[in-house]
């Protein structure tokens, strides 16, 4: 049973570290005398059955005899109605928490449950790109460096970060680096779907389990089955699903809506939130044997403004993406650059995607891209000679200039974004991927009235 817990990624030239933590069974008597099983899984099922995590070879032992869970509180053993019992430390036990060097007795078989911890250094990748990722800062190289390590397991990622800093894209790195990589990647927004289709979103539901199921369906677990599943602003999720969430990411299945049979499921699972969930777990929003589940491997998605050097690589990077096809790439003017390096991006890396997509897009000149924060961002360029005198004034100083186009920007923006979600603030914040608060805000500095709150 695998898991890693680690200190978020450090801003210094010390490596970050992980934890890994392991546990095996040492077979201390029966005919495998002596043989070990590192475990590597959540939940490990023992019996005689070859279908088995770990097959035992022994006529007293059940087909599946027990389990072993790993939960917030440690390893608990649970004995899985077998025939002949299961024993912890001589005494039998429907289900009971491991100690280190505690022996399991299933028949005639004795096991040795051994924990054990390996301290692992993540040095900086190397990488400018890595999968869908892109950055040379010290903060992106050192999340390279963890990505590259964790891939392969099937530790529980938890990424943390502002909206627009491109958690779904370490989510789909994770995936694309991985073992299960030809396997379904399913995204749930637990954000977008409504309360009372969440549930059957995530487990399914049978015919008639209410109105409008007309016929069964799979949820996003058994979709994923064989791969992985993202779970977008997970700190949305309401805490009355938040403990059928737990259930299946300790023990691997689940029931769909209005069902009674138990579904196995094979995955890893990858949440993202712009919340800080243990400000949510204070607060008793979230719960914390939840978030003790999920935050195995934790990671911070840096800002934009945290890390201004990946700026020139992203905008080379979505230049090149983003350019129709057989046209010249586009060169950003330094006056555009140095704009972009001054800018605060509180829509981090989707803000600038969606900049440069939008110039692309409005046909400026595919030789140069000149000033798109301001009020001429979204026109074609001036002629060459003029554009200092059509974006600057020569009485104002870079400051001002800056607040200047920022101004402009966010004025243009806001009042085109309410535009197209017809006034309605939660669709408008939904398209932006920005903070309900935030826009408000910013609809009250510009004075910009809605029409629909919701």
């Amino acid at each position: 049973m695998e898991h890693l817990t680690g200190t978020r990624i450090q801003r210094d030239v010390k490596p970050a570290t992980v934890n890994l933590r392991r546990c095996k069974l040492v077979v201390i008597k029966g005919p495998q005398r002596g043989t070990e099983y590192v475990i590597a899984s959540d939940v490990i099922r023992v019996g005689k059955a070859p279908e088995n995590d770990l097959a035992v070879i022994d006529e007293t032992v059940s087909r599946v005899h027990f389990e072993i869970v790993r939960d917030a509180k440690g390893y608990l053993l649970r004995d899985l109605r077998s025939t002949n019992g299961t024993f912890l430390d001589a005494a039998e036990i429907k289900e009971a928490y491991l100690r280190a060097g505690s022996v399991i007795s299933a028949g005639a078989i004795e096991l040795k449950f051994t924990p054990f911890e390996e301290r692992i250094e993540i040095l900086p990748s190397e990488k400018e790109v890595l999968g869908e990722m892109v950055g040379r800062s010290s903060q992106m190289r050192e999340i390279f460096g963890l990505v590259e390590r964790i891939a392969a397991t099937d530790a529980t990622v938890l990424i943390e970060g502002e909206t627009g800093t491109g958690k779904d894209v370490i989510a789909r790195t994770l995936h694309a680096l991985s073992p299960r990589r030809e396997q379904p990647f399913v995204v749930v927004d637990c954000g977008a779907v409504s309360g009372t289709l969440i549930e059957s979103e995530l487990f399914g539901h049978e015919k008639g389990a209410f109105t409008g199921a007309v016929a069964a369906r799979q949820g996003a677990f058994e979709l994923a089955s064989g791969g992985t599943v993202f779970l977008d602003e997970l700190g949305e999720l309401s805490l009355d699903l938040q403990p059928k969430l737990l259930r299946v990411l300790e023990q691997r299945e689940l029931r769909r809506v209005g069902g009674n049979k138990v579904i196995p499921v094979d995955l890893r699972v990858i949440a993202a939130t712009r919340k800080d969930l243990r400000s949510e777990v204070e607060k008793g929003k979230f719960r914390e044997d939840l978030y003790f589940r999920l935050n195995v491997v934790p990671i911070v998605a840096p800002s934009l403004r945290d890390r201004r050097p990946d700026i020139p690589l992203l905008c080379e990077h979505f230049l090149a993406r983003l350019a129709p096809p057989g046209t010249e790439r586009p060169m950003l003017s330094e006056d555009t650059m140095a704009a972009f390096m001054a800018h605060d991006w509180p829509g981090n890396v989707r803000e600038l995607r969606n900049v440069i997509e939008r110039a692309l897009a409005l046909g400026m000149d595919p030789g140069r891209l000149v000033a798109p924060l301001g009020a001429s961002p979204f026109t074609r360029a001036a002629p060459q000679g003029l554009v200092d005198e059509a974006l600057f004034s020569p009485d104002l100083s870079f400051r001002e200039q800056k607040e200047r186009w920022t101004e402009e920007f966010e004025r243009r923006y806001v009042r085109w974004l309410l535009d197209r979600a017809e006034g309605n603030i939660s669709k408008a914040a939904r398209a932006a991927d920005m903070d309900r608060k935030y826009l408000h805000k910013l609809l009250k500095k510009y004075g910009v009235e809605p029409t629909s709150a919701e």
